[in-house]
């Protein structure tokens, strides 16, 4: 999809987000803590645009020279268009310039296609959270992408 931008989160991005985020994931995060984010030294968040409509959103805390990803979601309508994996490597691209030694996140053990798209970016397997979802109690993978 070449109309879709990916940009840095502003302000006025975050209605979209919201509604992302609360068609992506069980327990949707507050207003407050987008708005909180965007004023976050330590995060670091891009926004897919199609049009002016955001169509998906992904984040990373930079914290003692490691990047956690917090979280990657697209609309479900604009699944399935690489929309995910361009907002990945542009997290990716930020943390080689703040020259981070390793990228970490938790993904549902269930969400196959997430492993997938974090495989392909080279991100491995290293470790299981046990009950990590509080919706539903199910276990996270752990996963590292370490050749930054």
């Amino acid at each position: 999809m070449d109309s879709i931008r990916i940009i840095p989160l502003e302000i006025e991005h975050i209605e979209g987000v919201l509604v992302v985020d609360s068609l992506s994931f069980n327990i949707p995060w507050s207003k407050q803590s987008f708005l909180e984010e965007v004023h976050n030294e330590l995060a670091k968040y891009v926004v897919a645009i199609n049009d002016k409509m955001v169509v998906g959103y992904a984040g990373v805390w930079i914290i003692a020279g490691e990047g956690q990803i917090t979280n990657v979601a697209v609309h479900p309508c604009f699944r399935e268009k690489g929309i995910a994996g361009r907002m990945l490597k542009a997290i990716i691209d930020i943390c080689i310039l703040a020259k981070v030694t390793g990228i970490t996140l938790e993904v549902r053990k269930s969400n196959a296609s997430a492993i997938n798209l974090y495989k392909k970016y080279g991100f491995t397997e290293e470790g299981i959270r046990k009950n990590f979802y509080a919706d539903n109690n199910e276990d996270a993978i752990i996963m590292w992408k370490r050749d930054i």
